[in-house]
């Protein structure tokens, strides 16, 4: 191995994760060159800052202040794209790459979610890698597990709990008993959550990455204009503990199946039952399930974030490519991904947790029965607790087994009443 040449590796992008990849090379040097057949070493690195302290030794690296040059060095074999963000430098790196007709190795979900097919169609004339594990669920290998592991099975469902921010905030609600807003700000002072968390909480970053894992699950081509998405905001403590009482936990979850009307793909905090895997994800845990016709169910859990874990993911991609071990971006040739429409949602059947905050005053709870009843909705349980501090009551409702347009109906049935207080929230039961 001493006389192999290093696979040569410029950085783009020195933050959480790109000072991570440098620390897990240094750390592990031996044994990734021993599994990756020769030594794998940066050569070239780039940030926006030069000047900044990021605790790692950087002299023994080429800095380079115009990132654009990196695919035409010589002396760059592979270049990892740390960067970030659906469009701009890190799109332009990337292309710049794949038609330098070097492999590219990155974490970026918003950009494969948005521009992923015609990156990997790049990729596929030149017969060059596109790898991304490190782009869903951090150092889960759900990716190999799905493009490799899982190739010979037809998946009917894949879903998960994708986004770590969310299941720390939801996690914390449930152990403290404390509102979204107060777990939201502790979170932010702790790290766990962006200054602006808008991807995360709103079910944005999580509906990237599930756009991703529906196109390698059922070989269709990436359609993240299509996944239907709603965050945690609208959550309160009482949702939480009602949940309980019933038997669940709430848990932001990500579901994609291939259905005989098209393409499903939603994101949405969802009851799940306290004897589901998913129940017992706690923290800034991941978890994804899939479900294949002849290997069953498969889990895959772990760190879906954070420094060590997402440059695991990025290293592995790099030993993949030292061995000259890939395939197809997302599973198979992109002429071979089908075009699926999307599916219409209101002909799933299932259980609904409905929350109402209404107004404390006779014949709330009739109008609301009346509203369920003519749009065809039966009621399996319902609990209505005290007075609220500022009058109101909250009543949550548990739905038998209906189509979702009968929820969409009854919801319009209440649109305009003086008796409640708030837009109704609105749960689906995964069963």
């Amino acid at each position: 191995m001493q006389n192999l040449r290093a696979m040569r590796v410029a950085v783009a992008g020195l933050g959480t994760v790109g000072t991570g990849v440098i620390r897990l090379l240094e750390a592990n040097q031996a044994l990734i060159s021993r599994r990756a057949g020769r030594p794998i070493e940066i050569v070239a690195v780039s940030a926006k800052d030069r000047s900044k302290d990021r605790g790692v030794d950087m002299s023994a690296f080429r800095w380079m202040d115009d990132m654009m040059k990196m695919p035409a060095c010589e002396d760059v074999d592979v270049v990892v794209e740390l960067i970030g963000g659906s469009d701009g430098p890190a799109l332009a790196l990337s292309r710049a790459t794949l038609n330098a007709g070097k492999p590219l190795v990155t974490a970026n979900k918003a950009m494969l979610a948005h521009h992923g097919l015609a990156l990997a169609e790049l990729a596929e004339k030149a017969g060059i890698p596109l790898k991304y594990e490190a782009a869903v669920a951090g150092g889960i290998p759900v990716i190999k597990g799905l493009r490799e592991g899982a190739a010979a099975n037809e998946i009917s469902r894949v879903y998960g709990i994708l986004n770590g921010t969310c299941n720390y905030i939801l996690t914390t609600m449930e152990k403290e008993g404390r509102n979204f807003d107060a777990v939201l700000d502790e979170a932010q002072k702790l790290g766990y959550a962006e200054a602006d968390p808008t991807f995360d909480i709103d079910g944005i970053d999580a509906a990237h990455k599930l756009s991703i894992l529906s196109s390698l699950a059922f070989g269709t081509q990436i359609d993240f204009d299509s996944v239907d998405i709603e965050g945690i905001r609208d959550i309160v403590a009482a949702d939480i503990k009602e949940a309980a009482a019933l038997g669940y936990r709430i848990r932001l979850v990500g579901m994609a199946e291939n259905t005989e009307t098209g393409l499903f793909q939603r994101v949405h905090p969802m009851l799940v039952p306290m004897d589901h895997p998913f129940a017992h994800v706690d923290g800034s845990l991941n978890a994804v399930l899939a479900e294949g016709n002849f290997v069953g169910r498969l889990f895959f859990q772990g760190a879906g974030a954070g420094e060590g874990p997402t440059a695991s993911a990025v290293v592995a991609d790099l030993i993949d490519v030292a061995r000259d071990e890939y395939g197809d971006p997302f599973a198979m040739q992109i002429a071979h991904l089908d075009i699926q429409s999307k599916a219409d949602s209101g002909s799933r059947i299932g259980r609904t947790y409905l929350r109402f905050m209404v107004q404390d005053k006779p014949g709330v709870l009739a109008e609301i029965a009346a509203a369920m009843r003519d749009a065809g909705v039966s009621i399996e349980s319902l609990i209505q607790r005290g007075v609220n501090a500022d009058g109101s009551v909250i009543l949550c409702v548990v739905t038998h087994h209906c189509a979702e347009s009968t929820i969409g109906q009854t919801l319009a049935n209440l649109a305009g009443s003086d008796s409640l207080v708030s837009k109704p929230l609105v749960l689906h039961i995964l069963d």
